[in-house]
Parts: structure tokens; sequence; C-alpha cells
């Protein structure tokens, strides 16, 4: 099973003086003979009319990758003209996860990288929704990945650095310990994640994404992946002792799942402070006792599912301080997801002013917004003479980021929407004048969030 690992890169200050027939200096050539290369994901998604073999579209995408000689940098990889086998079944090609060195300066050359091929086909089935059966709330959801819903979600979501690549990392080595047979009375690990925080960080988002992204890499280990997201309160029913019932059918379903071998299962639990509560209440007097039955019954099968190598429970929470300690005891990762710092906040705009450019709404030619860290080196560089990096929109979308202090990332999202909204003729509209109209705008939300 192949993931992304981080290894040192060859030394790049290294004279190069001659080439070999291949292109590959001969100084770097001798130097791989002791360097490991690093592996980089390349995934591949399928056309949904394609019925190509994975295995063949890997291969093909490999070889293609071979006679490229290109740096490696997270974005699309354009399938050449004279591709045709790719051209029929290739959606895109996208490079993954080489930020972690880019953001080093440090540029990924062919002759360093591995690339790890990952082919996948998104499903467009949507989700399956299981009804309590009382008129309650639907017990949970269920999507088959990689979903058509999720596509895109993972690269969307912008977070201090390091935080996307842990969980993809704790998620990879949880995997492999299980795969491995380690003994768990000797090393401990539940397969269980918790993102908290305050609301509107995205943390449902990125538990989702996760699992997306992990049913894409781990595709030639587990063919089939599913997502079942659940509705806590609604485990809760208003009729004595039936609340049991909906747990056992909830986990019933979900050890079918499990019991498949080839199928990777990802259990959401979306605000598990709710469970808590409900056991608090019914210990203190003021709720019956089936609460406290359900919690436990809840807990009890999430145990169970330790046993099951194919299974990670993704679990988020927007009050900490209300969590049930018995359920925080059992969770691996404890990552808190906060407010977004003034480079998310940035780099969040960023990604907006550039969509809104490329739909054509904003009237913008070939303009290219740099990322937060290089637009601060821009900025350190006392009277930069580079005509071809004007800076007056960067510190446009710079001071806007710094406005937008104390606004999630879903209200990030939001704000270029308002801003349109508040323009007085919304069909012509230059970059500059829609920042300072979102400057306006963004101050104009912070004031209400404080009143």
């Amino acid at each position: 099973m192949s993931t992304p690992m981080e290894i040192t890169l060859p030394n790049a200050n290294k004279e190069v003086t001659s080439e070999e027939p291949n292109g590959v200096p001969e100084s770097v050539s001798s130097t791989l003979m002791t360097e490991e290369k690093i592996l980089v994901s390349v995934e591949v998604c399928l056309k949904p009319s394609s019925t190509a073999r994975i295995s063949e579209v890997q291969e093909a995408v490999e070889r293609m990758l071979e006679k490229r000689s290109l740096s490696y940098a997270d974005g699309p990889v354009p399938i050449p003209t004279d591709e045709t086998f790719l051209l029929e079944n290739v959606q895109r090609i996208c490079i993954c996860d080489t930020d972690e060195w880019v953001e080093n300066h440090e540029i990924l050359l062919f002759w360093q990288v591995k690339p790890s091929v990952h082919v996948y086909q998104l499903s467009e089935e949507g989700p399956g929704e299981e009804t309590s059966g009382d008129g309650q709330l639907s017990s949970f959801n269920e999507w088959i990945l990689p979903a058509k819903e999720f596509d895109g979600m993972w690269e969307s979501l912008i977070y201090e650095p390091g935080l996307k690549q842990r969980l993809l990392r704790y998620a990879a080595s949880a995997l492999l310990f299980t795969e491995k047979g380690v003994d768990p009375f000797l090393v401990t690990w539940n397969r269980i994640i918790l993102l908290h925080g305050p609301p509107g960080t995205g943390k449902t988002s990125l538990c989702k994404a996760l699992a997306q992204k992990l049913s894409i890499r781990f595709s030639s280990r587990y063919p089939q992946c599913q997502l079942v997201e659940v509705n806590a309160h609604s485990l809760f029913s208003k009729w004595f002792s039936e609340s049991g019932k909906l747990v056992a059918k909830l986990f019933q379903k979900i050890q079918e799942m499990v019991e498949e071998e080839n199928n990777l299962v990802f259990v959401l639990i979306d605000e598990v402070e709710s469970l808590a509560a409900a056991r608090k209440a019914a210990l203190s007097g003021s709720e019956p006792s089936d609460s406290i039955r359900v919690v436990n019954a809840l807990l009890t099968q999430m145990d169970k599912l330790k046993s099951s190598p194919n299974a990670i429970i993704l679990t988020t929470s927007n009050i900490t301080a209300a969590i049930d300690v018995a359920f925080v005891d059992r969770a691996d990762i404890k990552a808190y997801v906060g407010p977004p710092t003034v480079q998310a906040r940035y780099e969040i705009l960023r990604s907006c002013l550039q969509e809104l450019i490329r739909t054509g709404i904003l009237t913008e030619d070939h303009l290219f917004l740099p990322t937060y860290s290089s637009l601060r080196e821009k900025l350190n560089v006392p009277d930069t003479k580079d005509p071809n990096t004007p800076l007056h929109l960067p510190k446009q979308l710079l001071e806007a980021a710094e406005v937008c202090e104390g606004l999630s990332g879903r209200t990030l999202r939001k704000l270029p929407f308002l801003a349109h909204a508040a323009l007085s003729n919304p069909y012509s509209c230059d970059t500059s004048k829609f920042m300072d109209t979102l400057i306006r705008t963004a101050r104009r939300e912070i004031s209400e969030l404080v009143s």
C-alpha cells in the first residue's frame, strides 16, 4: 500500500556538468543511487462513460509521466494530444500533496519523484437515506465513495499548514497497522478521529472530504468505499425504549458493510457532544434512563468496530467542554479546527476571486494572484521593479483578509457573493472595484457579528 512520505531531497545545489542520454544530469543520477525518490500522489479521474480497466489507465498514465520532463507542483496535468487512450477515458489528471516542499521553496523535478498513480471514477448515485420509521429525522445518510457530490471539496478547504496532511498520514498508519496485524494490546489505536472547534469552521466538510480522499488513495486495496453519516439527534426516539432499537438497526447496517473485506467504511457522527449531553442529563435524573442506555450502546458498538480493519470513525463537536470523557479517551486524534488565520483567509478569498474571474463574472484578463507566502516576500522587498507582478490587487486582497478576522470559513466563502449583490451594476465590474466593495461588505459583516 503506497502512501506519500516525507524524505530528504537530493542536494539541489550540486553543480551539474554533464548529462546522460536520458536527460538526467549525471551528478543527480549518481545521487539517486543513495537517495530515495519522493513519492507524490497523482490522481486520475475517469470520465463517467469510461469502461477502461483501472490497471490499463494507471499504466498509461505512468508511461505518459515517464516521457515528460516536468517539475512537480500541485495542480492539473494536461493530457498530450497524441495520448488517444487517455483522452478518451480520462476526465482529468492532478498532482497532489507537493505543497509541503513547494512551501519550503524546493522544486520537485522529474528525476526526484516516483509518481503514485491513483485511478478512480466518481459515483453519481447521491446519498441514500434511512428513516427512523416514526416520522422523525432520518437516522443516517449513506454515500458510495468517491462521490461526485464531494468532488473538489478537499482542495477547497484551507486550514493552517499541516492539518490535512496530518489526517491523511494518520489514516494511512491506522490502516497499515491493522493490515500488518500489529497486536492492539501492545500498541493501541482505535481508528477514531475527533475534530472540535467553533461552528462554521468546516469540520463536517473536512470529515467528508477526508473520507473521499482516502477512498481514492486506498482504492487498490479497497475497491469499494462507503460513508455513513449518522444523525446523532435522530437516535433518541420520543417513544420510550425505541432509541436502543434505532442504534441496533444503525450498527447492524454498518456491520454488514464491514463484513465485506474489500469495503472501506467511514462512519461520520456529527455533533457528537449531543450524545454526551444526553448521558449527563440522564445521570442527573432530568432525562429517562433510556438515554444513557442509548449512549452506552453507541460507545459499545464503536468499540466493536475496533476489530474491523476496514472501518474508520470520524466525529465532530462544536462544544469541546461538553464532550463525554469516555469518548474523548477513545479518539486517536483530537484536532482543533479554529477560525481561519490571516494566511488561510487570504487563500480562501484568493480562490474565490480566481473562480469569479474564470467564470467571467469579474472582468480581468490573465491575472495572477500570488500565494500568501510569495506575496509577503514581495512586500518585504522594498521598491520592487518587476512589472510582471503588479501588487495593487494582491494588496487589496491582503487588506480584505486582515479585515475579515473573526469570520468563519463558511462566511468567507459567502462574502464574494454578498459583495457582488451589493454592486450597483453587477453585470459589469472590474476586479479592483469589486475588491473595494468586498472590503466594505466584510467590515459590515464584522460590525453585525460584534453587535
